[in-house]
């Protein structure tokens, strides 16, 4: 597995890490502990170490499964959790720094741990970036020893710049074939500045794998049928905003470009080609999705041909529907 240096945490870590939105699940089905651990083991055994959770993912099951788990290979995997999204209404007004550590506390707790590797603010509203009293709170919870370091997780690219001017660790941003704007002027930045960049979303949201139709069926509780327009939580969290029929254009065109129908490693590999990116969070639902993300790792980079055609697909097919909302 290749590796590198996340940030300025001094944490050598795999490249391709989990994501664990779909642990033991797909998107709006029951939580199935047995699948969970196996996806859990295929991390450990493919080298995997790091792991992103939150503790709104599967009502905090996840990092429950993910708890236990660890106790089992002690110091092999770099935790990162999220907090934020149990707030309910998500407002401004809502985030405390009290709420904060009670969350942090919470996020301890169920992963059974004396000290969270990372927690990153989870897509909070964009005011809450600015705000001097939480991020003086989680340096307050740092010197505590509860954490040893923060960040946050983005919807905007100018979420992010506003973040940097506190003592953030790490940036987790929608970055892939379909979103490009971070490459302008935040993953530079944040290079310059020494943050760890956690690439979510890498395939929107299976979109790039290449195997969806317009005949695909997604359940009723999964967000590929009911947050196509942001009804729930933000577009660009659902297919990284773009149309679906617009997007499965694209996908064609991607795969005459690369000669292939299976765009997983592909789209990895593109992925993980910027150095700004520490690390890239394919969700799994079952274990053989991790074997399969996993050999990403292994394949070649794409040619300078190849690059230039991903671009030029985006910005014939893309940039106008997605490029300037985020």
């Amino acid at each position: 597995m290749e590796t590198k240096t996340f940030g300025r945490t001094g944490r050598e870590l795999s490249r391709i890490g989990l994501g664990t939105w779909q642990l033991g699940t797909k998107w709006g089905d029951p939580f199935n502990e047995e699948e969970a651990m196996k996806i859990l083991e295929a991390a450990y055994d493919t080298g995997i170490t790091f792991i992103d959770t939150a503790d709104v993912y599967n009502g905090g099951r996840s990092e429950e499964a993910i708890g236990r788990f660890i106790k089992s290979h002690p110091d092999h995997f770099y935790v990162v959790t999220k907090c934020g999204r149990r707030l309910n209404p998500h407002t401004d007004e809502m985030y405390t720094p009290e709420t904060i550590e009670g969350f942090v506390d919470g996020s301890l707790m169920r992963l059974g741990l004396q000290t969270l590797d990372n927690i990153l603010l989870h897509c909070p509203p964009s005011s809450v970036f600015q705000r001097d009293d939480i991020f003086a709170r989680l340096d307050e919870i740092k010197r505590k020893g509860k954490i040893r370091n923060y960040g946050v997780s983005i919807e905007k690219v100018s979420e992010g710049l506003d973040a940097m001017e506190y003592d953030i660790s790490a940036i987790e941003v929608i970055y892939n074939m379909f979103r490009l704007k971070p490459e302008e002027e935040l993953l530079p930045k944040a290079q310059e500045k020494g943050i760890g960049i956690i690439a979510r979303v890498p395939l929107a949201s299976g979109l790039l794998t290449g195997k969806f139709t317009k005949n695909t069926v997604f359940g009723s509780k999964d967000h590929r049928s009911y947050n196509r327009n942001g009804e729930a939580f933000d577009k660009g969290e659902t297919f990284s905003g773009v149309d679906y029929d617009l997007g499965l254009e694209a996908v064609s065109k991607l795969k005459e470009l690369l000669g292939t129908d299976d765009l997983i490693p592909y789209a990895l590999r593109w992925v993980m080609m910027n150095d700004a990116v520490s690390v890239v969070i394919p969700g799994a639902s079952k274990a053989e999705q991790v074997y399969s993300n996993v050999r990403s790792a292994e394949f070649p980079e794409l040619s300078s041909e190849q690059m230039a055609g991903v671009r030029d697909i985006y910005d014939r097919y893309i940039r106008a529907g997605v490029h300037d909302n985020w």
